[in-house]
Formats: C-alpha cells, structure tokens, sequence
C-alpha cells in the first residue's frame, strides 16, 4: 500500500505539470491536410500514430514485386511505408536522368501505396548511406572535380538539382492532398553538421545553405507536405526548428531520431557502446530538449541489421527474432514515440556493384520480411503490436506520467505510465527492471482507472514476463462506443461488425488473463471454449478472467465479443481493411484467422473477396457483417461452415509440392574471357580509354605515379576494370626493366591479377580486412620480349567506393613502377561498355549491373547472346586450369510454375574448401548480376533470384557464371538452385509479362567485343 500512495503521489505531482502546457498545432506552411504537434502527426484532422517500415525499390528491381512488399506492409499492421531513392540508379552520367525504365519508375511504387492505403514517407537524400556503393553518390561525382561533397558549393548543386528535381516531380502528385498517399519528405540523410559548436549554436553556414539549398528544390517542384530529417544519433542536435534560436536556418518542418540499439552491423565492433545484451536507450530526454514541438519521430529504428563481408552466413538472425521486436517497439512506446519506422522491414538485394565495400550481395538485414520475400517469425511478432497502435486512439495524444518499480507488486518488473489527459485514457508499458534478463517474474499492477485505483489482476493469477519482452496493459480503454477499464491481456486490434465491436486480445501461450468491461452488472456472457474461463459481476461492469490460454477462445456479451488468442493464433490472425482509407476504420475492418497472410479483402454484395497466401492446408475462421453469405479465396468460392462463436469457417488449400530440375543437367557451353592479356590483341576505340592524364582534382595524390590510373576519371566506375601498359624492354641508354611494382585500392575485399605478355605474373585474392594492396614482382627471365613493346595488363575488381566523405578516396591503380630501369610508353583501360562516353548501353538493369570484363563488355552475360561456336563442356564445376577468366553459359528448359504459387529460388555456388580457393565468380540470370562470389573474403554462398528476373511463368531462363581463378591452378565452382520457400499466393508472380524487364543481347555489343 505505501508503494501505491507513493505512486499515486507521482503522478499528481507530475500531472499538472504536464497538462498545463499547451502545445501548438503546426504544417508546413503549404498544406494543412498533414500537421503535427508534440504529440503525433494530424492528416484529415484526425491524430495517427505512424508505425512503418522501409524498402529500397532499387534492391528489387522488379516493379510487380513491389506489390508484395506493400501489401505485407498493410497486412502487417503498418500504415506507413518509407523508402530510399537511390542518385547513382537515377543519374547514372552527370545530366542524365532516368525516372522511366523498369525499377526506375518510382510512380508505380507510390501507386502500390496507394492502392493499399499506405501512407508514405519518401527519402531521396540526395545523400542516403544505406550500406551503398559511395552511400548512393553517382560514382561520377568521386572524382574530386565536384568540390566538397553535402556542402552549397555551386559546382555540387548543379550535379544533384537534375535528381532532385526529377524525384519532387514524380512524387508531388502523390501529396495526400493532391492524388495520393506522401504526408512528408526528407531532405538530406543524417546530417548533422548545423553547427560548429552546438553548445554556443555557432551555425555551420555551408551546411545550412546547402540544407536551404535543398529546401527551395523541393518547394519549387511542388513539394507541400512537412519536410523531415533524421540526427544519425543522441549527440546531434541539427535542424530542429525548436533548438534553432538564433535564427541560423536550414530546419525541417520535423526532426526524426535514428537508432540501432543492437548495432546496424553484425559486427558489433563496428559500433561503440553496444552488445546484444538487449540494453535499453532512453529517448525521451532527446525529444523533449531538440523537438518538442514536434512528434517523436524515429525515420530509422533498428528492423534489422547488416551482414559484413565475413559475417555469419545465418545473417545474425536470432539478435533480431521476435523478442527483439516485443521488447524494444514496446520501449518506444514506453519513450513517447508516436511514430516509428523500421529500417528495414525489407532489405533486398545488392545485386551487380550496389553495394559497400564491406558487405556483400545480400541485402537481407535480418529483416522481417526476408530477401526472398518470405515471413519470418519477426515479422508475425511486430504485427501483433502495429495491429494495438493502429486502433489505440488514445496512445496519439499521451504524457508520460511516470516511470518506477513502485507501479508493480515486484521490484524487479518496471512500468511506465502513458496518459491521454483528454480522455482520461492511460497505458502501462511493464517490463523487466533489468531489460537484459529474460528469467521468468510474476507480478501485480498497480493503476488508476475512471473507476479509482486498483491493483490488477483482481480474480486471476499474476502477470507474468517469461523472456525479453514487454507488456502493455490498457486502462478506460475505448473501442466502438465501449470501455475496457482495464485489461492485463494485451489488446491485438478491434473491429466493429453491424454495430457490435469484435475485439481480440492476446498473451503468451500458456498465461492467463483478466479484463473489465465497464457498464452495468448482470451483463450475460458466454466463453467457447469455456476452459479455463470465468465471469465475475461488479457494479463497474463484467470481469472476465481466464487461465492457461491455448488457441482460441470466444467470449460473447451484448455489448462486445471479444477473441482470446495465444501468441501463435495471434500469429495467424490479420485485421484486412475494406477500403484503401490509410486511417484503417474499425468499421471497415475484418478478422481473418488461418493463413499464412491476408493480403487483401473487400465485400461485393454478399460476398468477401479475400486474397492471400498458405503455406499449408488450413482453415479461415472469419468475423465479418452478417451481410456476408459468402467467401471467395484467390478468386476460389468457399464452403463455408457457421461456428458457434459467429464466425464462418472454410477449408483452404496450401501449395501443391514443388521442386526444381537439377542445373548439373544442364548442357554448358564455355570460353576464354581475358584475350586482353595478348600480345597481338587490338584496342578498340570504342572499348578503351587512353590514360595520360598527369594531373587530378583528386586530394588523394600521395605516392601515385604519373599518368593517373584513378578508374572513376576515366568515366569507369563498377565491376571489373582491365588495365593495359606497354613498355619496351631496353629503352635507350637504360637497363632492362626487371620487375614492377603495382599498388592498387580497389575497396574492401577486392582482388587483382596481372599478366605479363600473356603470361600469369602475380595475384592478390584480397581480404575482408583491407581495401589497398601491392606487390614487387620480379619479371621472369623469359618473361619479357627480345624487341618490340611488352604488354602488362592488370585486371582488378572495383568492391565500391566507402560512404560519406571518403566516398572520394580513388579507386584503381595508385602506383606503377617499373624496376630496374624504364618507363611505360603507354596505358589504356577499358570497363563498363559505353561508360566512358557517357553512354548506358542497358538503361532497363542499369549502370550497377555490369562492369568491364570482356564478357560483360560482349554481352556474354546477356539472354539471346549466340554462343554456338563456344566450346561444349560440362560446366563450371569441371573447371579450368590457368589463370584465366572464363564464362559459362547454360539455357535452362522453360520452367513452369504453376499458377498461384509463389517460389523462392536461391542459386547456391561452392567450393571445396573456400579457405583455399583463389577463385571468384560472378552470377547472371538473364543478364542480371544476383550473385558475387567471393571465397576467403565473404560467406555467401546462396543468391536469391526474384520472379521477373526468372521467367518462371515457362519461358526460357539463361544463367551465366563467369569464373576468375586468381592462379594458375585454376578453378572449379559448382553452382544449384533450390526452391527454399514456396506458398499458395492471391499476387500473381509468375504470370505477369516480365519480358520488359529482360532485354536481349543486341549487335551494339559488338562494338565493345
């Protein structure tokens, strides 16, 4: 009892305090359909609480697909959708722009969001980080020539206005005001360079124009809504409008906070003060100093994490399970946060050269939607806490009240108080005092209702915390005209059904529960099943408490049903929206139990339309209006069966089994991809660049030799680039040269070989740890010509430019010296076909897609390319012997899945021993770079291939793997594919003409061969 009096002294103490200020209502100034105060975000007048997630569109380049990431979105809850564009994928010359081509045209995402009634929140930097080559800088713009890089400098404006002005362009009609779903834009991507000295608010002035730079573009283009930003970390405190007091400028309309409490990489040592300890970050303090006149915003909180190079193969998924996801969302509630947005719900591929150096293909994050597009457990967890936000009203305008052990009966559970002063509405966030401990506690709660004090559970056993997780526990919550005046199950969501609210509540399997529904006594009430389940008459209303709760229970009174859930039936339950109102009304919202997923549902006179996905044979037990006689699924009429609780239940189907042909079947075809390296071999004008250059806007000039060798200023900037020197072997009045010395960077991870008239001099297979390498070679004795010109060509792969500044550090060769005497007469070098003059030979893949090898350079790599006087063997997993670089090319048979199924394919590629193998290879699937392997240096082995790239609707699939051995033993690499993932599915993936997005080979490419 003193616990109580002391807590109730808290919160008197604390609520007038908070209840006394009031807080202005503010927009941009160019719309007030979307406004904001310290509470939340306001659109049409009516508070939300956002919770959403990220993609990137460029990391899935197959537009339908997009579809699928969007309605997994709405169907988890979410009503937010956020994305990245990406400068370099849009503008890949400078003045070139591309918003039209396949995964280029933006407009189609933003029209899924539409669709689905998603509000959307567009980030196009034109800086974004995102763990990508250069961090999303056209790779143009590294040269040095651009000046300093996120600054007003004029030489950088005109490189970004063409991007920007293309994204405002295409995004302004989609304003929630005008014709679609966009309610704010984020100019820049964290950073926080305001001021020089924040204490004393000295502002940064370059920064600040540049930030006011970016502004005007965005308004000039028709952009209204707020304008957001996103501080890296607690440290930052730039471009709040409230800390901004003397008047320095460059502020958005509303500052965000992005955080990663578990660290954005799996290796954690990438951060500082982190672990996987589950230690919890106090955000409010942040909020309330830098915003608070704005709503606590989290444009990025931890969805997952990226793997590193060498990093676990699993992706470090179980950091990131579902007890991540109930603990820290919940924490964010706890914090005040009345908008959230995970980063990233779906990570994506890092297909061709998108990536970093210090990652590699995959772009999986450990998200809760995986990179093959299947659900993890995550995912299912995450959304029995959207579904509760979606319908809390009272959580959009709360204070926080308190936060103390003394609000439970155990000192070692702590809770936190949340209260609506409006409505008197208050929600208790209860979790361990000690957030890293999972041991299991029991406990009371102590609370104020309409009613008074109380603590709860009254009739039923204790609370329970039986892991990492937290629970919150509503108080005079409403719901469609009704009152729970408290309730120790946690609430999923509500509906309301022909005037009657059908509210679902859930706990951990195995826990009980109690709830008090406010209203008069002697209400009737019925349970199904009734196990387990009591009802206890008061003057305040019907408490009902129930044990040991396993599946689901219905309990029915007169004034609400209510639907008891265990965590796995709330797992496979799904709250569809009627209508594509982004605001989800209770009273156009359905239940839908069983499947897999609900992707969509509407009602057309008597009948539910609902589609969806099943992984197994199942049965949908669905709440609906009375109206609703009947249920199609996927387009399928079915037998539905009237239940005792007032649901219909119908049978439906999972996949059929599936399988793939085997690729070591197939019929391969071979040949020889390096006749660089001879002697007799012709430079074509169109293929090479000459290098002379003997000076560099580049700052990174220390120890490099004359002519530059930097790739990038030679118009190259992804993949592979081959560099050809001649030199003689006795220039007058000189010694012979007898060796060379080659440092080069090329990013971490990368490798490098050369080749000596022809002959195998030397290779570096590189190493997760370093992003520059040399060598001192000494020449052979027969090595060098008698007479005549030598010819040294190096061939390297290009890993990416590092993020944020040091995206200008040079990649190429740094230093080549000849030793013992002489000087090179000449060098050229060739890379990406067409790249140097500016030219984008497969505008629809894109500049990422392929670099410089002579196959690529070809079109080997393309469908349609005529292989028919290759050499016929038996695939890479034969091999060859040399130091050579080798493409395979095999056609699969038509491959028909069939309709309604949903496969995910992984292409899998191997060694024997990746410790020893000095190979590396390359993966394309119609022409579609899906796959760098890299033995030694990273751990993927498996590559997802989306539909759209695979033609699995019973076209015809070409796969090419170009193997480079880094020695003259040569190299072997088996390649397979398996269906990993495989669901009845409502979208249809297969059948969709995805011809557009596979463009054949054409004679251009012979310009290049």
């Amino acid at each position: 009892m003193l616990r109580l009096q002391h807590l109730l002294s808290l919160s008197a103490a604390l609520l007038p305090l908070v209840s006394a200020q009031e807080w202005p209502v503010q927009d941009s100034g160019y719309t007030d359909v979307v406004q904001y105060d310290h509470y939340s975000f306001i659109v049409n007048g009516k508070r939300v609480y956002l919770f959403g997630g990220e993609m990137h569109p460029f990391r899935l380049p197959v537009p339908e697909l997009w579809q699928d990431i969007v309605q997994k979105t709405k169907a988890l809850g979410f009503n937010t959708f956020s994305f990245y564009t990406n400068w370099f994928f849009h503008n890949p010359h400078p003045n070139q722009t591309d918003f039209e081509h396949a995964a280029h045209d933006i407009s189609r995402l933003l029209e899924y969001a539409k669709e689905a009634g998603l509000f959307v929140a567009v980030r196009p930097g034109p800086y974004v980080n995102a763990e990508l080559n250069a961090g999303g800088f056209p790779l143009w713009l590294t040269t040095g020539a651009y000046g300093e890089l996120r600054d007003d400098n004029a030489t950088y404006e005109a490189a970004w206005t063409p991007y920007q002005d293309g994204i405002a362009k295409i995004v302004a009609p989609y304003q929630i005001h005008k014709n679609g779903t966009v309610i704010s834009y984020q100019l820049e991507n964290e950073y926080g360079e305001q001021w020089l000295d924040s204490a004393n608010k000295t502002p940064n002035e370059p920064a600040v124009r540049y930030m006011e730079q970016l502004n005007a573009n965005a308004r000039r283009n028709g952009i209204e809504v707020p304008t957001t930003h996103n501080s890296p970390n607690l440290q930052d405190f730039s471009w709040s409008k409230d800390q901004d007091t003397v008047g320095a400028g460059g502020n958005v309309d509303v500052l965000g906070l992005d955080n990663y409490p578990l660290c954005w990489s799996c290796d954690q040592s990438e951060c500082t003060g982190v672990s996987n300890d589950y230690n919890l970050v106090e955000y409010y303090s942040w909020f309330q100093n830098n915003t608070p006149n704005q709503p606590s915003l989290m444009p990025e909180f931890q969805g997952g994490r990226y793997n590193p190079l060498d990093g676990d193969a699993g992706q470090c998924l179980e950091p990131m399970g579902p007890e991540f996801r109930n603990l820290f969302y919940r924490h964010n509630i706890d914090q005040k946060v009345t908008a959230q947005i995970l980063y990233t719900l779906f990570g994506g591929t890092n297909w061709g050269w998108m990536a970093a150096p210090f990652i590699g293909t995959s772009y999986d994050y450990a998200a809760p939607i995986a990179e093959d597009r299947s659900l993890r457990d995550s995912w299912y967890e995450t959304k029995s806490l959207a579904l509760f936000t979606r319908v809390a009203e009272d959580l959009r305008e709360v204070d926080r009240v308190g936060n103390s052990t003394a609000y439970t009966t155990n000192a070692e559970v702590i809770a936190t108080e949340l209260r609506n002063k409006a409505t008197g509405g208050a929600f208790y966030i209860a979790r361990h005092a000690d957030s890293v401990t999972g041991k299991p506690v029991s406990f009371k709660l102590h609370v104020d209702t309409s009613i008074g004090s109380l603590t709860i559970p009254q009739k039923a056993g204790e609370m329970e915390l039986n892991a990492r997780e937290a629970k919150i526990v509503p108080t005079d919550f409403r719901f469609s005209g009704q009152k729970l005046l408290y309730s120790t199950a946690e609430v999923f969501t509500y509906v309301e059904l022909d005037g009657k609210p059908t509210i679902a509540l859930w706990v951990p399997g195995g826990e009980g529960g109690e709830f008090l529904l406010a209203g008069t006594a002697n209400v009737s009430a019925t349970a199904v099943p009734s196990d387990g389940v009591a009802f206890h008459q008061s003057e305040h209303g019907l408490l009902v408490s129930f044990a040991n709760q396993t599946g689901t229970t219905v309990v029915d009174t007169a004034k609400a049903r209510f639907v008891l859930l265990d965590r796995v039936d709330a797992w496979k339950t799904f709250a569809p929206v009627l209508t594509a109102d982004p605001h989800a009304p209770v009273n156009e919202t359905i239940l839908v139990q069983g499947p897999h997923l609900v992707r969509t549902a509407r009602i057309e006179g008597d009948t539910l339309v609902l589609t969806g996905d099943t992984s197994a044979d199942t049965t949908l037990d669905v709440f609906a209006p009375a109206s609703v006689k009947t249920i199609t699924w996927n387009g399928e009429t079915l037998a539905t069966t009237p239940t005792a609780h007032g649901s219909l239940s119908a049978a439906v189907a999972g996949p059929a089994p599936f399988t793939l042909p085997p690729l070591s079947n197939l019929t391969w075809t071979s040949a020889s991809s390096l006749p660089e390296i001879r002697s007799n071999y012709t430079l074509s004008p169109a293929t090479w660049k000459a290098a002379t250059a003997d000076t560099t806007p580049s700052q990174y000039t220390v120890n490099a030799t004359t002519p530059y060798l930097y790739i990038d200023a030679l118009g190259f900037h992804v993949g592979h680039h081959v560099y050809r020197a001649t030199f003689p072997t006795s220039p007058a009045g000189t010694p012979p040269p007898t060796g060379v010395y080659l440092a080069l960077q090329g990013g971490t991870g990368f490798a490098w070989s050369a080749y000596l008239n022809g002959r195998f001099l030397h290779a570096e297979r590189g190493s997760p740890d370093l992003e520059a390498t040399n060598a001192t070679i000494t020449f052979p004795s027969n090595y060098t010509v008698a007479t005549g010109d030598n010819v040294l060509v190096v061939l390297m792969d290009n890993s990416g430019h590092e993020q944020r500044a040091e995206a200008l550090e040079i990649r190429g060769i740094v230093n080549a010296t000849l030793l013992g005497g002489g000087d090179f007469s000449s060098w050229h070098v060739a890379g990406t076909a067409g790249a140097a003059d500016a030219r984008t030979l497969d505008p629809v893949r894109g500049a990422y897609n392929e670099g410089g090898l002579h196959g690529e350079r070809a079109g080997w790599h393309l469908p349609g390319f005529d292989d028919g006087a290759w050499t016929v063997g038996t695939g890479p997993a034969a091999g060859f012997t040399g130091a050579d670089v080798v493409f395979y090319r095999a056609k699969v048979p038509p491959l028909r899945v069939p309709d309604g199924l949903d496969v995910a394919v992984h292409f899998t590629m191997g060694v024997p021993d990746p410790e020893q193998a000095d190979v590396r290879a390359l993966l394309f699937v119609n022409g579609y770079q899906f796959g760098r392997y890299r033995p030694g240096v990273s751990t993927a082995t498996s590559f997802p291939v989306p539909p759209g790239v695979l033609d699995l609707g019973g076209g015809a699939n070409e796969v090419v793997v170009a193997v480079w051995a880094l020695g003259e033993q040569g190299a072997r690499v088996e390649v397979g594919w398996e269906a990993r993932s495989v669901v009845r599915s409502g979208l249809d993936v297969v059948g969709f003409d995805g011809a557009y997005l596979r463009p054949r080979w054409s004679e251009e490419r012979l310009e290049f061969a």
